[in-house]
C-alpha cells in the first residue's frame, strides 16, 4: 500500500505562484508514473499533469503549459507542481496520484492506482 501525502496550497493573488508537494510511502516510489490532477466545484476532475517514472516525459494540459511545472525527486519519494501566473480558474483540489501500471500517463482517473487527499488551492483575484 502506497500512502500520498500533499503540501503547499494555500490562498495567493493571481499571477503569484505556488509549489506543491507529494510525499510517498514505500521503497518503490521509481516505478510509478505520477500525475497531479485537479477538481474545482461542480466540475469534474481532470488530469493538470504527469511524469514519467524516470522524469525524463511530462505532460500538461494544455491550460497550464507554460505555467506549470511538474518534477520529481526519486531519493525523497516525491513529486512536485511548480505553479506560476496562476489564475482564478486554477483555483481547485489539486490531488496527486500514482500508477503502478502505467509505462506512461493517462488521462483517466481510473488508470491510477493511489490518491493523495488534496491540498486547496486558491486564486484570488
Amino acid at each position: 500500500q502506497v500512502q500520498l501525502v500533499e503540501s503547499g496550497g494555500g490562498l495567493v493573488q493571481a499571477g503569484g505562484s505556488l509549489r506543491l508537494s507529494c510525499a510517498a510511502s514505500g521503497r518503490t516510489f521509481r516505478r510509478y508514473v505520477m500525475a497531479w490532477f485537479r477538481q474545482a466545484p461542480g466540475k469534474e476532475r481532470e488530469i493538470v499533469a504527469a511524469l514519467s517514472r524516470s522524469g525524463d516525459s511530462a505532460y500538461y494540459a494544455d491550460a497550464v503549459k507554460g505555467r506549470f511545472s511538474i518534477s520529481r525527486d526519486n531519493a525523497k519519494n516525491t513529486v512536485f507542481l511548480q505553479m506560476n501566473s496562476l489564475k482564478s480558474e486554477d483555483t481547485a483540489v489539486y490531488v496527486c496520484a500514482a500508477s503502478v501500471s502505467l509505462t506512461w500517463y493517462s488521462a483517466g482517473p481510473t488508470s491510477y492506482n493511489y490518491w493523495g487527499q488534496g491540498t486547496q488551492v486558491t486564486v484570488s483575484s
